[in-house]
Parts: C-alpha cells; sequence; structure tokens
C-alpha cells in the first residue's frame, strides 16, 4: 500500500518555491537551494521547484548553441540538487533539459527523494509551438506515457507546463494511481500585453488546474519562475506571471505566491480527502469508457 493511503488523516505539508532565473546556471541553483531550505524550515517534507530550474527559458529564440545546456539524467543538476534533497530530508521535484542522445533532447521531470535518489522521471508529453516559445525545436514529446513517480511519500503524478492545459493527462495520471498533481511551469505574458488580457490569461491558467484537482478528487500544486526575461535579439520577452498556488482536492486555494518577486509558500495536504471525495462525488465511476472512443481521434 502507498506511504500516502497507510497515513490517511494525516497532513502532509507541501511546499512551492518561486524565483527568477536568468542566464547564470550557478545563482539559479542557490535560489533553488534557499527556496527548499526555507521549504524545510517551514516544515515541507515535498518540495516543487519551477520548470527547468536551473536554466533561464531559452525557447524564446531557436538558437542551435543552447542545446548546449542539455545533460543527461541523471546528470549535474540531478546531482546537486539531489544533494539538497538528502541534506535537508525532503522529496524535490523539477525539470531538466535533458539530453537522451546526440540530437534527441527532452523536458524532463525529475523527483528526488528524501535521500537524495533519482526516485524516477517524466518525460514532457505536450510541446507547445508558439511566439516566445518555440518548444518544438528543443524538445522532443515523451514516449513513456503518463505513469506517475513512486517517491518514499508515494504517487506524485507530475507533469509539466503545457501539459496543464490537457485535461486527458491529469485523468490519466490519476486512473493510474497518483495521489496528488505536480506542475512545474515556466509561464507568463508578453509584456505588450494589455492589463485585461493578462487578468484573462492568468485565471484561465489557474481554473483549468482547479478543474483538473476537481474532475479528479486530487490535490494540485503548480510551481512557476517570476519575472521578466528579456529576449536577448529584438529586445522583447516574457514576463514570468508567478502566481504559484496548492490546491485542495476540490479545487480549492490552499496558498498562492504573488506574480512579482521569490517567494515560498507551504500548506497542509488532507491525505484522507481524495478516497472520501471519490465516493461522494464518484466521477471516476460514472465515466463512459464504453462512449469515449472519439478521444482517439485529432477531430470530427
Amino acid at each position: 500500500m502507498s506511504p500516502l493511503k497507510q497515513a490517511a488523516g494525516r497532513a502532509l505539508r507541501l511546499a512551492v518555491a518561486q524565483y527568477q532565473c536568468g542566464e547564470d546556471r550557478e545563482a539559479n541553483l542557490r535560489a533553488a537551494a534557499a527556496g527548499l531550505a526555507e521549504a524545510r524550515r517551514r516544515g515541507a517534507e515535498l518540495a516543487l521547484l519551477p520548470e527547468l530550474a536551473a536554466l533561464p527559458y531559452f525557447c524564446m529564440r531557436q538558437e542551435a548553441r543552447r542545446f548546449d545546456l542539455a545533460e543527461p539524467v541523471p546528470g549535474p543538476t540531478t546531482e546537486r540538487l539531489g544533494r539538497e534533497a538528502a541534506r535537508l530530508g525532503i522529496v524535490v521535484v523539477t525539470t531538466v533539459f535533458e539530453r537522451r542522445q546526440g540530437g534527441l533532447y527532452h523536458n524532463t521531470a525529475v523527483a528526488l527523494d528524501r535521500d537524495g535518489t533519482l526516485a524516477g522521471r517524466y518525460r514532457k508529453m505536450h510541446i507547445p509551438e508558439e511566439a516566445g516559445y518555440h518548444e518544438k525545436y528543443y524538445f522532443s514529446p515523451g514516449d513513456d506515457g503518463f505513469r506517475p513517480i513512486e517517491t518514499s511519500l508515494g504517487r506524485l503524478g507530475v507533469l509539466i507546463c503545457w501539459d496543464q492545459w490537457f485535461p486527458e493527462a491529469a485523468r490519466l495520471m490519476a486512473l493510474a494511481g497518483a495521489e496528488l498533481l505536480l506542475y512545474p511551469s515556466a509561464i507568463g505574458w508578453d509584456p505588450s500585453e494589455s492589463e485585461a488580457e493578462r487578468r484573462r490569461q492568468t485565471d484561465a491558467w489557474l481554473t483549468v488546474q482547479r478543474g483538473h484537482a476537481i474532475a479528479n478528487g486530487l490535490p494540485v500544486a503548480t510551481g512557476n519562475r517570476t519575472g521578466l526575461q528579456r529576449e536577448q535579439t529584438n529586445g522583447g520577452g516574457t514576463r514570468f506571471w508567478g502566481a504559484g498556488f496548492i490546491a485542495g482536492a476540490q479545487g480549492e486555494i490552499l496558498a498562492q505566491a504573488p506574480a512579482d518577486g521569490a517567494a515560498v509558500i507551504t500548506a497542509e495536504i488532507d491525505l484522507g480527502r481524495s478516497e472520501k471525495l471519490r465516493r461522494e462525488w464518484p466521477f471516476l465511476r460514472d465515466r463512459r469508457i464504453d462512449a469515449y472512443g472519439d478521444l482517439l481521434r485529432r477531430g470530427r
């Protein structure tokens, strides 16, 4: 039986650490370590860092030189953060620019257990491609499916950023036994967008993920980076909107970080609520799996 289910009725303290990531990898890792230390000081057993936590968001442009940032998994970043995890006795989740082999790269989530070992990985399945987010140039889609990562705290349903817009991903993680959903992210606004458009985008982002919590009866946490990252060629860029949050299994916001500035938020997750909620709101029971075949079609 999973440790989370064995511990039903006990609270798990979860933390989300957000900070600004720049070109200096070492500075980014120091910021990550500071966030983890603060999370542990507040009693967290599990901490979520932003997507690509040791790197700038290099996907704003297509530049072949950026492939030099990639590394194997396990590799330098997992080893560095694994040491922090072991020193603090905390589970750490983030993503790494993985060099799988020459010419094959992934955006790969990793979970580092409380002893510093690599508990598992998930390769990002949904890859965006739009102005300022040229991820298809850098990342191959994951090919390992939607499988939770087994840790000493239980089964973590780790997905990555663009995955958060797809209810199918959250549902498949839930059906595979995930006990909470975690989304390391790097998402923001074009600085030229209006204040009204910014509100619409962040509201949609919060709403869809809270919906995943409700539809699956699972807690959800999202970690984002913050601050303005300039695009070095044309002076544009992205203002990452921060706002990392922790939501309970009915979508209720338990804690949320500000839009600007580094922050560590924590909340206690009631580990017994998912089973209780699924009995009262039996969405999994009432699914019409016999009628969903058309989900495998691209369109009508």
